[in-house]
């Protein structure tokens, strides 16, 4: 991992590979090591950037309140310290799906293409924004045993019963990231999701070749969900993963890997 100081905070990554950039950026409350079956395939052909967010994984927190669009000001901060002005590919997974939203909609000269795993475009419903804010209080009530109670929450909703049969280890390192995480972080960043924008009505905007990933289980992002969202972008492709939930990049690396070798293939 590095480190450079960015928007006043210490920005920690991982970066490999040369040619076009490719940003790996991570889900809620992970880091850049769901990426580690993506990352040193990919940058064999691609110069991959893998950060851990403001306040997560290595990452210090800073000063700023937490928001999407603060998450993608901070990337293109990164990249502006890191020399790579040039448009990005950009790949996230479930809040990194919403901050690539927020990349495209207000960088939008600064995303040459577009990946999205298991995310949605939608903002949260009342009722849901509600109970975020309600387990948001949950965590804080915990103290330091936070985190593993969000911990205990998420991992039955992240992975399909085939990926906890087929690698339970998996399951267990991502539960061991979660439950590492600072709990305010946690609890703060369910605040900021709960407040987050509807990209729904950007979406006829982003005319940016989209590649749409989705496990067949994933009850986060239904795949029918993320079928619309392809139907409404301009340039889209959508691609179902069979057997996995919402961590498709960690539950079938290999499968999630050759479908974005593909899509940049074509370009």
């Amino acid at each position: 991992m590095q480190t450079v100081r960015v928007n006043n905070f210490e920005a920690a990554f991982q970066i490999r590979g040369q040619g076009q950039p490719l940003l790996l950026v991570h889900g809620f409350p992970l880091d850049h090591s769901m990426w580690r079956f993506q990352f040193e395939v990919l940058a064999t052909q691609y110069q991959v950037i893998a950060p851990d967010l403001r306040g997560y994984g290595r990452s210090s927190r800073g000063q700023a309140p937490l928001s999407m669009k603060q998450f993608a000001d901070d990337l293109i901060a990164l990249l502006d310290t890191l020399g790579i002005p040039q448009p990005i590919i950009f790949c996230g997974l479930s809040m990194g799906g919403y901050i690539g939203w927020e990349l495209v909609r207000n960088y939008p000269e600064r995303v040459s293409r577009l990946i999205q795993c298991d995310t949605r475009s939608i903002g949260d419903t009342d009722i849901v924004a509600r109970g975020r804010r309600q387990m948001a209080a949950r965590i804080i009530e915990q103290g330091p045993n936070g985190s593993a109670l969000a911990a205990d929450g998420m991992i039955p909703k992240l992975f399909s019963q085939q990926s906890f049969d087929r690698i339970p280890e998996r399951v267990e390192q991502l539960r061991t990231v979660i439950a590492n995480t600072d709990p305010a972080l946690i609890a703060e960043t369910q605040h900021a999701l709960a407040q987050r924008h509807d990209a729904t009505a950007w979406l006829q905007t982003m005319d940016v070749p989209t590649l749409l990933l989705c496990g067949q289980h994933d009850s986060i992002s239904p795949p029918d969900e993320m079928r619309a969202i392809a139907e409404a972008l301009p340039q889209a492709s959508f691609e179902i993963i069979p057997d996995v939930g919402h961590m498709a990049p960690l539950e079938d690396p290999h499968t999630v890997n050759d479908l974005i070798r593909q899509f940049l293939s074509d370009f």
